[in-house]
């Protein structure tokens, strides 16, 4: 059903008149924001009314909620969606993909702009759950991080341009639950009904600093975004510190890894909720031959001992028969030409980007990162025209860099 209920969590606030927030710090009032009354979907047919209206839209602002610190694998719980004068959000477990049908056209189609806040995961959630390509972003993350914004969470911003706290209890909630309280839902809706006007406020500020097309060009390499194809074989490779182990100890965690996925695949329940990665990392190290062993592993729950043990014991002892020639070993990374000024280069392009950085009032890290710093000492350009042909840099990039780079890199 759609289902409205009251917006108690808004207040109207009266603007501070100081040169800093006096556009910021407020609601207007009367605007479209103060006025939204969210409503609930919870049905196919309720669903296709709201879609239907959304034909006609050339802007959206967008938002999902997941349960990866809930659930073995992650997906699309809700979806908020908020126009200029209505939020609404949609059950995705009691509306059927089918029926999202219309959605989907919308966030596909160029003429319509979506807005979201740090949409990376968003749109991979969405690619995998409904193999939708989200066109014509606007990120109110990556333009708060242009315009040089020391803190640019969501909170953050609606805290420092409308005056809105955000209730952080709800932050890390099992949005898979049903049915959902009143409040998570109220929690939910804020982040969307903002953005919008948010959108304007920052759109306006990247105009007068210069740095809309920087924007643009960022927002336009998030399109496409998606989850790669990975070897689950493979998985055990991933883990942070696996490549400390030795190649033994790698062919123990390379059972270990799969068998707690398969418990936590079937209990739907994420990972590390039936054991950690570092309590992996550490059975692969000692190797534990029975139960009284595992127990001496910081961090296994009781439950593990008395219901896994044997599982565990028998993995450690799968590794441990893994034939010496077929030991596991970390794919070779790439290898680089040795160039005993490589590190020059990069010291070299390092404080010409952070002279920039303060010069424009930005994050060094925001203007280009460690590993473009690397490609460009590796490329070595001596020209506009070869800065533009490394695939990491952005053409703003060069454009605000380039000439600086080069003189650093001819020197």
């Amino acid at each position: 059903m759609l289902t409205p209920w009251p917006p108690v969590w808004h207040s109207i606030r009266v603007c501070s008149w100081t040169p800093l927030s006096w556009q910021r710090k407020c609601l207007l009032l009367g605007s479209s924001v103060a006025n939204h009354t969210p409503a609930f979907i919870d049905r196919p047919d309720a669903a296709e009314r709201y879609l239907g209206q959304l034909s006609a839209v050339r802007e959206l602002a967008l938002d999902t909620e997941g349960a990866s610190f809930h659930r073995f694998v992650d997906r699309v719980y809700l979806l908020q969606l908020s126009t200029r004068d209505r939020t609404a959000i949609i059950d995705p477990l009691n509306v059927a993909a089918a029926a999202l049908g219309p959605l989907g056209a919308v966030l596909e189609s160029p003429a319509v702009e979506v807005v979201l806040h740090d949409a990376d995961y968003d749109l991979r959630l969405l690619h995998q759950d409904y193999g939708w390509h989200v066109r014509s972003i606007f990120d109110t993350r990556v333009a708060s991080q242009l315009l040089g914004l020391k803190a640019f969470g969501l909170a953050a911003l609606l805290d420092r341009y409308f005056g809105v706290t955000l209730d952080k209890k709800h932050q890390r909630a099992d949005w898979s639950m049903r049915p959902l309280p009143a409040d998570m839902l109220a929690y939910a809706a804020q982040d969307t009904m903002y953005l919008l006007e948010l959108r304007d406020l920052l759109r306006n500020e990247l105009e007068k600093k210069h740095r809309l097309e920087w924007a643009r060009e960022e927002f336009a390499r998030l399109e496409g975004t998606k989850w790669d194809n990975e070897d689950p074989a493979d998985t055990f490779f991933r883990i942070k510190g696996a490549r400390d182990l030795t190649r033994r100890e790698l062919a123990v965690l390379r059972e270990l890894v799969p068998w707690r996925d398969s418990v936590a695949g079937a209990m739907d329940r994420a990972t590390f909720r039936v054991i950690g990665n570092e309590q992996l990392l550490e059975i692969a190290r000692t190797q534990p031959r029975s139960r009284d062993d595992l127990a001496k592993t910081k961090g296994v729950s009781r439950g593990i001992l008395e219901n896994r043990s044997q599982d565990i014991v028998a993995a450690v002892k799968r590794g441990l028969d893994v034939p010496e020639a077929d030991l596991p070993r970390f794919p070779k990374a790439t290898r680089w030409d040795r160039d005993p000024h490589f590190d020059t280069r990069v010291s070299a392009l390092k404080t010409v980007r952070d002279e920039a950085a303060q010069r424009l009032d930005l994050d060094p890290g925001v203007l280009a990162s460690r590993e473009r710093l690397e490609a460009v000492a590796r490329k070595k350009p001596t020209s506009r025209d070869e800065l533009l042909s490394i695939p990491e840099l952005r053409r703003w990039q060069v454009e605000v860099l380039g000439e600086g780079f080069l003189r650093a890199l001819a020197r």
